[in-house]
């Protein structure tokens, strides 16, 4: 909870995602809310009971929201935005991993319980299996104000998409986009994969 906790707020998040069978690379941006949600928050018991679970096993969860644009969607003019709930149920002997449970997965839009684990680094780590792919995804914090994360989706028995994210957080008094970040956003980027 302490990391979805630290995660409150408004982020600005710039995004590569490589389709690794068309070697080709895509960029975005997306503005992002994440709000922490205590434990007896109604939708933390919405949520336990849409997957069958406890609601006395969970410790809290979040509201994510989102609106987002990547390169290709511009290009069809479309845009990605929605919300989704997660809960928190930590395995009963090591409070550090345990199961995420999920309104709408990553990969698929579809209620899914992937499984998280804290590791050394104080990273979140998640992994999803969904009935035709599976996700993994790394959060972690350079800073107060900037998150990283990874994630790679897997499907047909082999990686499909690879994504890497900076995001940084929004001062809710400047909350615009100054002209001089908007350009930095829309800049070209080289993969170390060389795609």
């Amino acid at each position: 909870m302490e990391f979805f906790q630290f995660s409150a707020g408004k982020w600005r998040s710039q995004r590569t995602t490589h389709h690794l069978p068309f070697r080709r690379a895509e960029t975005g941006d997306s503005d992002i809310n994440v709000e922490a949600l205590s434990v007896d928050h109604p939708k933390v018991l919405e949520i336990c009971t849409l997957h069958e679970v406890e609601a006395e096993l969970a410790i809290g969860g979040a509201h994510v929201t989102w609106q987002a644009a990547m390169a290709w969607d511009q290009e069809d003019d479309e845009n990605h935005e929605g919300s989704t709930i997660f809960v928190l149920v930590p395995d009963a002997d090591n409070s550090r991993k345990g199961r995420l449970l999920r309104e709408r997965g990553y990969a698929e839009i579809v209620p899914v319980i992937g499984y998280y684990e804290m590791d050394d680094d104080g990273g979140m780590v998640l992994v999803t299996e969904y009935e035709t792919m599976s996700s993994v995804e790394r959060f972690w914090f350079v800073g107060p104000n900037l998150r990283m994360r990874s994630s790679t989706v897997k499907r047909f028995g082999g990686f499909s998409t690879a994504s890497f994210c900076t995001e940084f957080r929004v001062d809710p008094e400047t909350a615009e986009a100054s002209e001089s970040e908007k350009a930095d956003a829309a800049a070209p980027y080289v993969s170390v994969f060389g795609w």
